[in-house]
């Protein structure tokens, strides 16, 4: 036994059905004459129309977003990140050295 597919409907069947919605005729007549399983889809897809505009009836890809370009674990990041490390050392090494300084001064005053 297999399982029934889903139907996937493309952008222009999807604003022809929502124009019309919106033109005045039922949910449920549309749903009958194009053969949806429910009239709430047409609610959904008038919905996402009405907040998103054609972009809320286009397909989303799912899972997480791409990385930007030069963002992967090649060498050149891993060599960003060594430069960034060591800078952030040597303002570390700077600061204590400095702590050092005035921790000396303060002694020499007392």
């Amino acid at each position: 036994m297999s399982k029934p597919s889903r139907r996937v409907f493309t952008v222009e069947f999807k604003l022809e059905v929502v124009r019309r919605f919106l033109a005045g005729e039922t949910k449920t007549d549309l749903a009958c004459e194009f053969d949806l399983s429910s009239p709430k889809l047409i609610e959904t897809w008038a919905r996402k129309y009405r907040n998103e505009g054609e972009d809320g009836l286009r397909p989303k890809r799912v899972g997480r977003p791409p990385k930007p370009a030069g963002q992967g674990l090649g060498e050149e990041s891993e060599l960003q990140r060594l430069r960034a490390e060591n800078e952030r050392l040597r303002a570390e090494n700077a600061y204590l050295g400095k702590l050092r300084a005035l921790r000396a001064q303060e002694q020499r005053r007392k």
